[in-house]
């Protein structure tokens, strides 16, 4: 925030506090109904925790799926939904979700810079009752970054330990499957090449990789939208409190490089913040395995430390733990970097391949390894109750880590040596010796073993059923028949990762209701008051029934509150002011003042 003056008031009409895509598609929508916004990030990047994410979005009905000829109905994903959330299904939300979340695909296509390409995912649990094979996820298209111009600079750049010399791969399989084949395969040995020499070009002029897909593109997306539309986003801008004048939320106090300004919202202010999954103390309350005790990594940005959700309570607003799984669960692993840091590997695409399994400290396995991040991470919580940590520890043999990595681990031809060397990494040639370096249980272990190969040698895991759903050997292997999610781990030598639990992001958080209004303890609105994204409660019920149910709700109902901030009816679609943009109210207060800066 430039040119403003320490106690300063300036005004406009929504104040959105939080750069990710609850607050860009809240702002947008807003913007293009012709209300003067603003946005503030206190981190110095925009993008939030989508920047980081997959970039895929849930909507059951979307145009891309029926241009496909694929068939669905709008009956088959409320039942799934039902079947899904269970106790927590709440109707009118549900309802607003499945009927506005593709006419908000229609409008960011139709009118921002917001793309995106239709995916192959199969819900996560296609077997339930309303699931479906395929159709309802979309991703967000490739964008070339360098669209944004001087603000490319403060796009949040994708998670470090994903990419590769911070390059990222495109959202298909057929990408990854080139880089797995490149010692293997001259056409793809040539595409790799191709590959790394653009990617080494714009390390070389721009400092980073501007080929961006998945949720980095997402946020360049919306970004770009967001700043061709004349609303500022101010990076390096904290909110530290809300302002109620008359028992209704007025604006907030917020401080810059430059110090502390209050800007008045005229119609609202939206809490976009990302939720909790840094807030120390919240999360020691609200997961179960840090309150016995354990490990919890979120590869999340830091700066999602619950401010949202501590303003707002102390607005009068209700924030409860009422989920059993109030996060969206992803195992993760602990990453030695050569600077000393830290990283955090979200364990994506590992788990699902053949001849990897996953085991407890006691050297046992506990589930379908196959299964999504969430349930394996839901599912890690159990059998770890009487340990002093809930972890468990992926296992192959080295044809295997060699084949498809492990972790942040990569293929052949990638050494293995530096991952062994700073113990990211666990090397035995029996499972014995495994078991003693990485501290597992080795009696219990080869039993483990033999049992597993037992039926792996015919493609069968009768104990966990790997490879049964559409979505177990979607992310698999197709050329290993005849189940792509099982093999047999071979002889030694053998490999352990260590796994500990980490989120997406936090399901609990505000109440509101479906326009995003925040509740107060009576279950009455907050004047002035709105929270989306990762702020808001999940529709979801603390489950996580596919690919993009976090970033499908949160552009939904981020389309539904900039609506109802502009004062317009659920039934008046497609009806965005655009003739009034970017020259008109921006060129007023919140413009002359407030400029897009560092």
């Amino acid at each position: 925030m430039t040119n403003a003056t320490p106690g300063t008031t300036l005004t406009c009409d929504v104040l959105v506090i939080g750069s990710g895509a609850g607050g860009l598609s809240s702002a947008i929508t807003a913007r293009k109904h012709g209300l003067d916004v603003v946005v503030i990030e206190k981190e110095p990047f925009f993008g939030g925790t989508t920047a980081f994410s997959g970039g895929v979005l849930w909507i059951p009905g979307n145009h891309h799926a029926k241009q496909r000829g694929v068939s669905d109905t709008r009956e088959a994903a409320l039942t799934y939904m039902r079947n899904e959330t269970g106790a927590y299904f709440d109707a009118a939300a549900v309802d607003a979700f499945l009927d506005t979340g593709p006419e908000m695909l229609d409008f960011f296509e139709r009118e921002t810079a917001v793309k995106f390409v239709p995916t192959l995912y199969p819900d996560y649990h296609p077997d339930v009752g309303g699931g479906v094979d395929i159709g309802r996820s979309v991703v967000a298209a490739p964008f070339d970054a360098r669209a944004l111009g001087k603000d490319l600079t403060r796009l949040r750049a994708p998670l470090k330990t994903i990419t590769f010399i911070g390059m990222m791969f495109n959202s298909s399989n057929a990408d990854l499957k080139h880089f797995f084949n490149a010692t293997r395969s001259l056409p793809s040995a040539l595409y790799v090449a191709k590959r790394l020499a653009s990617h080494l070009k714009d390390l070389a002029l721009y400092r980073r990789g501007v080929q961006i897909t998945s949720g980095n593109a997402l946020a360049a997306r919306l970004a770009k939208s967001a700043l061709d539309l004349g609303i500022p986003i101010h990076t390096n801008t904290a909110a530290r409190e809300l302002s109620v004048t008359n028992g209704s939320v007025s604006g907030a106090l917020v401080a810059g490089p430059e110090g502390e300004v209050s800007i008045v919202a005229r119609r609202g202010v939206v809490l976009a913040c990302g939720g909790f999954s840094h807030d120390v103390a919240r999360i020691a309350r609200a997961y179960a395995h840090l309150r016995r005790g354990g490990e919890h990594l979120s590869p999340v940005p830091r700066g999602n430390t619950g401010d949202g959700v501590g303003m707002a309570e102390r607005a009068g607003a209700q924030v409860a733990i009422r989920y059993p799984q109030p996060a969206a669960w992803m195992p993760v692993s602990r990453v030695p970097m050569r600077d000393g840091s830290v990283g955090v590997f979200p364990h994506l695409v590992d788990r699902y391949k053949p001849g990897v399994i996953g085991v407890t400290r006691a050297g046992k396995r506990f589930c379908n390894e196959a299964n999504s991040y969430h349930d394996v991470g839901a599912a890690m919580i159990e059998p770890c109750a009487n340990e002093r940590e809930t972890a468990m520890w992926l296992i192959c043999d080295h044809a295997t880590i060699r084949k498809y990595g492990l972790g942040y681990a990569k293929p052949s031809p990638v050494p293995l040596g530096p991952l062994l060397r700073n113990g990211y990494l666990s090397k035995g040639r029996t499972l014995a010796e495994l078991a003693r370096r990485a501290g597992l249980d080795g009696a219990a272990l080869e039993a483990t073993m033999k049992r597993y190969n037992a039926d792996a040698v015919r493609g069968e895991d009768r104990e966990f059923g790997r490879g049964t759903t559409s979505f177990n050997r979607y992310l698999a292997d197709p050329e290993r028949e005849p189940n792509p999610c099982v093999a047999p781990i071979g002889d030694g030598p053998y490999y352990a990762l260590k796994v500990v639990m980490g989120d997406l992001g936090t399901f609990d958080g505000i109440t509101t209701n479906v326009s995003g209004q925040v509740l107060d303890g009576k279950g009455a609105p907050i004047a002035g008051l709105y929270a989306v994204g990762n702020d808001r409660a999940s529709v979801m019920g603390g489950n996580y029934p596919g690919a993009g149910i976090t970033l499908g709700p949160i552009m939904t109902f981020g389309y539904i509150t900039g609506r109802h901030l502009a004062g317009v009816s659920a039934n008046s679609a497609n009806s965005a002011n655009t003739a009034n943009h970017p020259n008109d109210a921006h060129t007023r207060a919140s413009e002359t003042v407030l400029r897009t800066g560092t």
